[in-house]
């Protein structure tokens, strides 16, 4: 089962949530964590893994031969994304807009254009001292497009070099949560191709409806079944209730404000760690959550 833990805005909890679902599932089957913030990865301060493995993230850019290029400018004219631009008899290629579709190296008449590998970020991989298998991507510094790096993290191979039994391979039940990046832009339907429920979570502020409307968008267009969690329930006053009700999306768990818990987050323990009260909820969470994807 693929779960994808979503919020259309930052800093809503999501990875406290994320976290506490790795650590309550990973005490009865495999888990795998994917974390798809990709631009500030932090799910790794809550489940302190050792990473063991990893690999860069390239894309393919052009590069153009100056003694075979005619400066015709076919090349450009196909580009979707103006990466290209042919100026005083010259091919310029812009790698930040290049996409890496490869048709300006399909249509050169003169084969003048090769493509070349552009480092774009790297993916680190672990486990926890729980026996979760994590991984994370993270966007070079500098770089403007999130989502080779977060192809090659949903791609990543579920073994590491220190595992010697691979989540596939492990008896099942086993789950993969996704820790998605927040807002409602591309990598966030990127992260959510594939899974197989999405839990939302947000706060009953004037902000997080507003966000939460935007991806629960997202979320019906793919036909995803989908729960809601509010988390700092209490914050404000904002009708996320009526809202879920008139959306026919499950309230499936609240989490109260409390300031212990944000002091807690802030010093890099988890939910769990710093109010171990809430696993029972965490573990009906997920027991609702199979059966119903299950249709058990």
């Amino acid at each position: 089962m693929r779960v994808v833990v979503a919020s259309g805005k930052g800093g809503t909890g999501k990875t406290t949530l994320a976290t506490a679902l790795a650590q309550v599932a990973a005490e009865t089957q495999a888990v795998r964590v994917l974390d798809c913030d990709v631009e500030a990865p932090n799910a790794a301060l809550f489940l302190h893994p050792q990473w063991s493995s990893g690999a860069e993230v390239t894309r393919p850019v052009p590069r153009v031969d100056a003694e075979r290029c005619t400066a015709c400018g076919r090349c450009a004219e196909v580009c979707r994304f103006n990466a290209l631009a042919v100026v005083g008899g010259a091919v310029l290629v812009f790698d930040d807009l290049c996409h890496g579709c490869g048709r300006c190296t399909w249509i050169c008449p003169e084969q003048a254009i090769h493509e070349e590998p552009l480092t774009v970020g790297r993916i680190e991989a672990g486990w926890t001292p729980e026996g979760i298998d994590l991984a994370q991507g993270l966007l070079r510094i500098g770089q403007p497009m999130g989502l080779p790096v977060l192809r090659a993290l949903k791609h990543w191979p579920p073994t590491t070099e220190s595992a010697s039994v691979s989540v596939s391979a492990r008896p099942s039940p086993w789950i993969e949560i996704r820790d998605a990046p927040p807002g409602a832009s591309c990598p966030v339907v990127e992260t959510l191709r594939g899974a197989d429920a999405v839990i939302l979570v947000t706060e009953p502020t004037a902000f997080g409806l507003h966000d939460l409307r935007q991806v629960v968008g997202i979320v019906q267009e793919l036909g995803l079944p989908a729960w809601v969690v509010i988390n700092r329930d209490g914050i404000g006053q904002a009708p996320i209730d009526a809202y879920c009700a008139e959306q026919g999306l499950p309230i499936a768990l609240r989490l109260p404000l409390e300031r212990r818990l944000a002091e807690a987050l802030a010093r890099g323990q988890s939910l769990l760690a710093a109010a171990p009260e809430y696993r029972p909820a965490i573990r009906h969470l997920l027991e609702r959550l199979r059966c119903e994807v299950s249709g058990a």
